[in-house]
């Protein structure tokens, strides 16, 4: 988001990489919320009391322009009864890894709840189904982030 002088083309390349996940993420997370206040019913006031916050904290977050930390994170999900999902995918098409030198197909593996329906949400994508950790069984969750 920034010019950076003296780095190399390369490390400049790393850079914007990183600004453009960082935006994705920002738009990501103050779209869900923002879904989550309209279903609740619950204004800018509202969630900065549910987290012992001003409003004017709360418009700071919603306004994307920072780098929350995990414990913003857990009282915005606090405050709003609900929970964030992580799910860290690549972005290669076939994902493999070597493991003392045998390649494996690495499994597709979501810790997303079984209620979560992104369809129609800003900035939610479609559900794929997705392999439950621990069991054979899948179910559909929402893929989020980048696509290859």
């Amino acid at each position: 988001m920034s010019f950076r002088l003296g780095m190399s083309p390369d490390a400049r390349a790393v850079q914007a990489a990183i600004d453009e996940q960082f935006l994705g993420l920002v738009t990501q997370l103050t779209n869900e919320i923002t879904w989550h206040m309209r279903e609740r019913g619950l204004t800018r006031a509202d969630l900065a009391a549910r987290m012992g916050v001003s409003p004017g904290r709360v418009s700071q977050i919603l306004g994307g322009g920072e780098n929350l930390t995990l414990r913003t994170l857990a009282a915005l999900a606090a405050a709003l009864d609900a929970r964030f999902d992580l799910e860290l995918t690549s972005l290669k098409v076939e994902d493999a890894y070597t493991s003392r030198g045998t390649a494996e197909a690495a499994p597709d593996l979501a810790l997303s709840s079984p209620d979560q329906h992104h369809g129609g949400r800003p900035g939610g994508a479609a559900a794929r189904p997705c392999r439950v950790p621990g069991s054979a069984t899948t179910r559909n969750v929402a893929s989020v982030g980048s696509a290859a």
